[in-house]
């Protein structure tokens, strides 16, 4: 039953937002009572930890090489643009519609945020660049700015706009990024 109601809670607030869905509309999606989804969660706020909690996992390991991992960041934030059920950082999200500093929301997201820096700096510590703290940074932000983008534009492609960045910022660091060949130019944006 608690994955059911984790599950139920992450497609409403994700789909809808946080503060637009009550508990109320979750156990009424499951089929229980408020009273039992308090059994398992006994607030809201326990609620919406849980669900950010689920969905901080660390990045799956690889055997491809680091340069290769950090270009199909950008490649795979593309195909969850294209989605079109893609509704922003889920994380960022929720510390936006929140609004509370003190909010153990705010602290999962800073945990999520600093997640992804660090696989960033890892990969690149393993490419032997000079300043993996900074270029990690500079990574991080290219791929923040992407989703920013492409919620506001709804455009998928502007994840392919960031990946060309991304290889601008490795190639200034003195990493070869792999062959251009086949990758798809990303269409005007409209003024």
């Amino acid at each position: 039953m608690q994955e059911r109601i984790l599950e139920t809670a992450d497609r409403l607030f994700y789909g809808q937002g946080i503060r637009a869905v009550g508990v109320d509309t979750i156990a009424a999606e499951i089929g229980i009572s408020k009273r039992t989804l308090y059994n398992y969660f006994p607030s809201k706020d326990a609620l919406i930890v849980a669900y950010l909690s689920r969905r901080l996992r660390p990045a799956p390991p690889s055997d491809l090489p680091p340069v290769r991992q950090i270009l199909g960041n950008f490649e795979r934030l593309e195909r969850t643009f294209a989605t079109g059920v893609f509704r922003g950082c889920p994380f960022v999200n929720a510390v936006a519609e929140l609004k509370e500093p003190a909010h153990a929301a705010n602290e999962i997201a800073l945990a999520f945020k600093e997640q992804r820096r660090l696989w960033f700096r890892d990969l690149l510590v393993r490419l032997s660049v000079d300043d993996p703290d900074t270029l990690a940074m500079q990574l991080q932000i290219l791929s923040d700015g992407a989703i920013a983008t492409a919620l506001v534009r709804g455009d998928s492609k502007i994840a392919v706009t960031a990946g060309d960045a991304a290889r601008v910022l490795l190639k200034a660091a003195g990493v070869r990024a792999p062959a251009d060949e086949g990758r798809r130019r990303p269409r005007r944006a409209k003024r």
